[in-house]
């Protein structure tokens, strides 16, 4: 992580697993962030206690309310976010938030397939296009051309299930709707590196492995990772990205994921 210098952070889904874990991680660096931004649908709930007592700690770090499925939402937050940073940018824009429904293919619904791929696709869609501004800012201020995640850069949490050559794990469960949504945002993330490239954005979509956590571990088997060796290998990976890497698909360890 030593070649990591962020000058600030936003992580979506940030109440508990894995971005939880990320807040952890960049508010414990030996040069932490100066803005760490860590959003949630409800700041103040039960399931965000955990968020608010690293927030009375650490001075750094800011609560955004933001529901990634609500362009109004998404507008506030980047609003919020801008008004922190000055006239500075965002750095870094982890796209964590997401959801997951453990049906079968013949039990998928018109509704959870709606609701999954709102969620795991369009909201990263919508937070690219509202925060470019920032984005770009960094971008702009960061010294040098090349691309890097301490310039300006876009990780979307991808997972290897949406591998259409991989079909990681289909015995586990066979969650299409989770499934379809990480293909597509997949390729989301490599029209992002193509089309945010000009403004000196580095976009990558990133399997973190299959976590501990509430929505990783809900079945009959015990995920191999903790949240921590996910995290501590993905910030070791970002440390590593270069303009080389942009639009591709990566796993917790710097392995390329077939699409």
């Amino acid at each position: 992580m030593a070649g990591l210098r962020i000058h600030s952070v936003l992580v979506t889904g940030a109440n508990r697993g894995i971005g939880l874990g990320l807040v952890q991680h960049f508010l414990g660096m030996p040069n932490p962030p100066q803005w760490v931004f860590a959003s949630c649908r409800a700041p103040t709930g039960q399931q965000a206690q955990e968020l608010q007592h690293l927030a009375s700690k650490h001075r750094n770090l800011v609560i955004i309310p933001l529901e990634v499925t609500d362009p109004a939402s998404i507008k506030a937050a980047a609003a919020k976010v801008g008004e922190h940073l000055g006239g500075s940018g965002l750095t870094l824009l982890i796209n964590n938030a997401g959801i997951a429904k453990a049906n079968l293919l013949d039990n998928e619904t018109l509704e959870d397939m709606t609701r999954v791929y709102t969620t795991n696709t369009i909201g990263p869609l919508l937070m690219g296009q509202a925060f470019l501004p920032l984005l770009k800012k960094a971008a702009q201020g960061s010294p040098g051309s090349a691309l890097s995640c301490s310039k300006a850069a876009i990780i979307n949490m991808s997972s290897s299930a949406g591998s259409i050559e991989d079909v990681y794990m289909w015995e586990y469960g066979q969650v299409a709707s989770y499934r379809c949504s990480k293909a597509a945002l997949n390729m989301l993330t490599k029209c992002q590196s193509l089309r945010y490239k000009e403004d000196g954005v580095l976009c990558v979509a990133l399997h973190p492995g299959w976590v501990q956590t509430d929505m990783g571990g809900s079945g009959s088997h015990k995920p191999p990772l903790t949240v921590d060796e996910s995290v501590q290998g993905m910030l070791k990976v970002l440390s590593s990205l270069s303009e080389k890497d942009t639009g591709t698909f990566l796993s917790w360890e710097g392995k390329v994921i077939p699409w």
